[in-house]
């Protein structure tokens, strides 16, 4: 059984990887084997985090990205292969989910700022890994998206609708890199990560679900690892709720 978790011989990137979930995703890979890059925008927080994998004994690299902007992920993509030679799990976690006053008032600036980072980077580092993965042994790519994509809420278009974009993808690369690649969705309900920390008190303690509470971080990571070793050999195109329940 453990041999259908394991990640051993396997490199994998994440983004959005120094914090939250990212950071859970790093830790629980590198515990089943993989060598690890991570990368966001605050390249120290991922470099601390980099030496905790180093202490696990796997190998890592931090990268400094913003996957909003295409020349940063060429850029990465060229480090992480430079490193590895390869990548047979791909991330794409990091996101930003701004509150807007309202939808005439969000700018143009906002919503592009949203696009980039929950669309257009995801679109570009999938397709970039992606043909590798197929060239390649394959691999596994794990999108990132929200219940906000299906319980869409004021205030937060842009983002709903960049994350209803990347539910698209999944199947997109599903088809177009498979059979060799897997490509699924983990579409991650509320987390008591450190955006959290913004919330009134009782949307940290409650939530219209059927759990009734938000998830801590490394509730997310079982099904990370699963979709992301050969565990789910059969399973791509998929769309799996953590969420708690959300209605």
């Amino acid at each position: 059984m453990n041999d259908l978790f394991s990640l051993e011989g396997k490199v994998a990137l994440v983004t959005g990887g120094s914090r939250g979930l990212g950071r859970e995703m790093v830790l629980v890979f590198a515990r089943a084997g993989a060598d690890v890059v991570i990368t966001s925008r605050k390249v120290d927080a991922c470099e601390a985090l980099a030496g905790e994998v180093r202490a696990l004994g796997r190998r890592a690299l931090a990268v400094g990205a913003h996957v909003g902007n295409w020349s940063d992920i060429d850029r990465l993509v060229d480090a992480a292969y430079s490193e590895f030679g390869r990548v047979d799990v791909l991330v794409n976690n990091a996101g930003m989910s701004p509150l807007a006053p309202s939808s005439a008032e969000t700018s143009e600036e906002l919503f592009d700022k949203v696009i980039d980072v929950n669309f257009k980077g995801p679109f570009r580092l999938s397709a970039l890994v992606g043909e590798r993965m197929a060239a390649g042994d394959g691999g596994s790519i794990i999108n990132v998206s929200s219940s906000g994509a299906i319980m869409p809420q004021p205030g937060f278009g842009p983002y709903s609708g960049a994350k209803a974009g990347l539910n698209a993808l999944t199947q997109v690369f599903a088809r177009e890199y498979g059979p060799k690649v897997r490509v699924n969705t983990i579409s991650a309900g509320p987390f008591l990560t450190d955006i959290s920390k913004a919330w009134p008190d009782e949307a940290r303690e409650s939530t219209r679900s059927s759990i009734g509470r938000p998830g801590n971080p490394s509730e997310i990571v079982t099904t990370a690892l699963y979709l992301a070793s050969p565990a789910s050999s059969y399973t791509t195109a998929s769309f799996v709720r953590v969420d708690g329940g959300l209605y």
